[in-house]
């Protein structure tokens, strides 16, 4: 690779929301990158389904579709 032309590729350390850790490399320049989802919380990756219920709409639709149902 030619000099100067490239950015830097460093170890840096990764912090989630969770709580979880680890290293990586990237050309970000900084030596710690924070992240909100990682593969240790992410529902795609652990198989739990979070919902995010704050105004009542999912229970509201569930009421109004469960007696068309019937």
């Amino acid at each position: 690779m030619k000099e100067k032309v490239h950015p830097k590729y460093a170890e840096i350390d990764v912090t989630c929301s969770c709580g979880n850790t680890f290293k990586t490399r990237s050309t970000i320049g900084k030596p710690a990158l924070h992240i909100e989802v990682c593969s240790a919380c992410h529902p795609f990756y652990t198989g739990k389904q979070k919902i995010m219920d704050t105004a009542g709409r999912v229970e509201r639709f569930r009421q109004k579709y469960a007696q068309r149902g019937a």
